[in-house]
């Protein structure tokens, strides 16, 4: 994957990676860390509130890129411990 952009930021949300991945999909990445599992882990971390935000920074991303982007993807890379997990296509924007 090639980095778009990083730590996009607007009122109401924010998008801590944009990449491109290879077969051209622009993907909105979550990063997330815990180190135990006691509330749920790094990837539960990520409820509904967290999934608005994230979909209404993407919008404002998509918005001020002005130009017709294609297809899109959530994905979310979780830190639980010491252990990396890539969760692709991790929410839609038509979840819950």
């Amino acid at each position: 994957m090639r980095l778009v952009a990083r730590n996009v930021t607007c009122r109401g949300g924010e998008i801590d990676l944009v990449m491109r991945d290879a077969d051209g999909v622009l993907v909105f990445v979550e990063v997330r860390a815990r180190a135990g599992s006691r509330y749920g882990g790094a990837a539960a971390s990520i409820g509904l509130h967290k999934r608005q935000r994230i979909l209404f920074a993407a919008r404002y991303f998509l918005s001020v890129r002005g130009s017709a982007v294609g297809p899109c993807r959530f994905d979310a890379v979780v830190f639980e411990g010491r252990r990396l997990i890539w969760l692709r296509d991790a929410f839609r924007e038509d979840d819950g």
